[in-house]
Parts: C-alpha cells; structure tokens; sequence
C-alpha cells in the first residue's frame, strides 16, 4: 500500500508554456470570435480541451482558417513557409512561439548564412523539429541515437548543430560526440538549446527517482519533454510511468510500493497533478511537496495581446 507521496518541483507548466497558453486566453477576450489556433497550441489535451471550450478552434493548418481572421501560431515554433501562407491569406498573425525555439532559429539562421551544414538533433515529426528545419535550405535532421559516419557535407570545416529544446542531456550529449567524431570542427551554440525548464525538470526527477520506490509522470504521450522524464527517472533505475491522468494507473506498477514520487511534464497543468495527488490522499497516504530548486521566469507576451 502506498505510505507517502512525494511531489517534486518545478514540475507542470514552464514559462514558455504560460506564455503560450495565456497568449490564446488573451486572444479570446481581445478579439471577436473565433480566434483559431495551429496545431496544439503546447501537447496536452487537457489544455486544448479547456481552450477549445472557451472559444479556441484549432486546426492542423493555415488552408483551414477563412481569410483575414485570428490565429495563434503554436509554442512549438513554425517555418518561414507558414508565415508567408498567413501573408497570403491576409491573416492577423499572433505568434506564441516559446522565446526559446525562436533562438534556436536564429541559430539556423546564422549557422546557414555562415555557410554551414547545419545538422538538428532531435525527433523526427515533433512540430517543434518540423519548424526548425524549414529555416534554411538543405537542414538535416540527425535522430539522437542516429550514426554520424556515413554523413557526408560540403566542407567538413564549415559544419554546426542545434538540438530540439525538450530533448535530454542524456540523448544530446552521445549524439554531438558522434557528430564531431565525424567532424571535429562542428561549431555548436554559443549557449545551450535543450531549455532551462527541461533542465530543471529532469534534474528534479532523477533526485526524485532516488527517493522512491516507483516514479509518475503526469504528461501527455505527444509530449517530448514528458517522455524524457520518464525517462530520466528510469535511468536510475526506478520503475517509471507516463500518465495522462490517474484513470491510467496500474495496480500492478505499485505492488509493494510504499513510497511514490510524482513530476508532471512542462505542458501540464497542475490541476491534473492535483487529481493524482489527491487520489493517493483519500487512499490514506500522507503528500509532502518537496522544492529541488526554486524556478522564477517569465517570459513577456506577444505584443498583440499585451495590456
């Protein structure tokens, strides 16, 4: 039977997703209906439920949005392509990428400018590696645990490499030793692309996961950052588990458990986070919140719906 209940923080939302969020609730009080929304405005059903019901009408992309309306582009970042599409179709443009993505596209930008072979680690699909790579012509995407040897560029002294901001250190690191194996000249960014909110929370979770007898994340399965803290937490050597809600909880994960640590994914609301916890609270475990590090950012709103 479960004893106690250990809650870490930071966990659930990170700055770039209260901002996202916030810029749709902004949208919708500002602006007559509808307001739409491309893609998942971050990857959580739980969030797009709620912004649904108050109004947001997403959609997967800009053909489906009718001429001259609203729409809030996603936190995860978009191609230069999908902006001129908006220029085409006379739409009022509020752009709520993470300011954390948009400095990994600078880096493109940069790198590509320079004359590099530009290469992203990250997750074929994910929106936020689909955006990244539109940046510049001829971006290739290098999957974390991908072999480096057979690449071939145009000047293996003018080659970089930008990452997808919710990957692990843990999958980062190995990838780039790969990388400049093949080409020791790789020029990497001035500072670090996987996020300080990624960071943070997978630090969290590996403490975490040493105190525990079994690991919940609570997070949604199209969530990058999630999935890395499943992970992380299971590199430990704890038995970790992805939740989308308490109703996905297996008896069998907690046979012989007394002790179970809970984190949530940065695109989580707390709420969610709040279910879980209190279901163990009503089953008679006793919950202690615990503060592995103190995180105090914000990031400013998109000028269209600043006050």
């Amino acid at each position: 039977m479960v004893e106690r209940v250990v809650v870490v923080s930071p966990r659930g939302f990170c700055a770039g997703v209260v901002r996202a969020i916030t810029t749709v609730e902004r949208a919708l009080a500002l602006f007559p209906p509808p307001v739409y929304v491309r893609r998942a405005i971050v990857h959580n059903a739980h969030v797009v439920a709620r912004l649904t019901a108050g109004g947001a009408v997403f959609v997967n992309e800009l053909d489906e949005v009718p001429i001259g309306s609203v729409v809030v582009l996603s936190a995860h970042g978009v191609a230069p392509s999908v902006h001129e599409q908006a220029r085409a179709r006379r739409l009022r443009v509020i752009d709520a990428t993470c300011p954390l993505v948009a400095k990994v596209h600078r880096e493109v930008r940069r790198f590509s400018d320079a004359g590099c072979d530009v290469f992203l680690i990250g997750h074929a699909g994910h929106d936020e590696v689909v955006g990244t790579l539109g940046q510049a012509p001829g971006v290739r995407l290098m999957e974390p645990d991908a072999d480096a040897s057979h690449l071939r560029v145009a000047d293996p002294d003018r080659v970089a490499c930008v990452m997808q901001t919710t990957l692990s250190e843990r999958e980062t690191a190995p990838a780039v030793g790969r990388l400049r194996d093949r080409f020791p000249a790789l020029a990497e960014p001035a500072a670090e692309d996987i996020c300080f909110a990624t960071r943070n929370r997978q630090a969290a979770v590996g403490w975490l996961a040493t105190k525990v007898d079994v690991v919940l994340i609570v997070g949604d399965r199209s969530s990058s950052n999630s999935m890395r803290l499943r992970e992380e937490a299971s590199a430990s050597g704890t038995p970790a588990y992805l939740i989308g809600s308490i109703g996905d909880v297996q008896d069998e994960w907690l046979a012989g458990a007394r002790v179970v640590g809970v984190s949530a994914g940065a695109s989580t609301p707390e709420s969610v986070v709040d279910e879980v916890v209190d279901h163990f609270r009503r089953q008679g475990a006793s919950v202690r919140d615990e503060v592995f590090l103190d995180e105090q950012v914000s990031f400013r709103l998109p000028s269209q719906v600043r006050s």
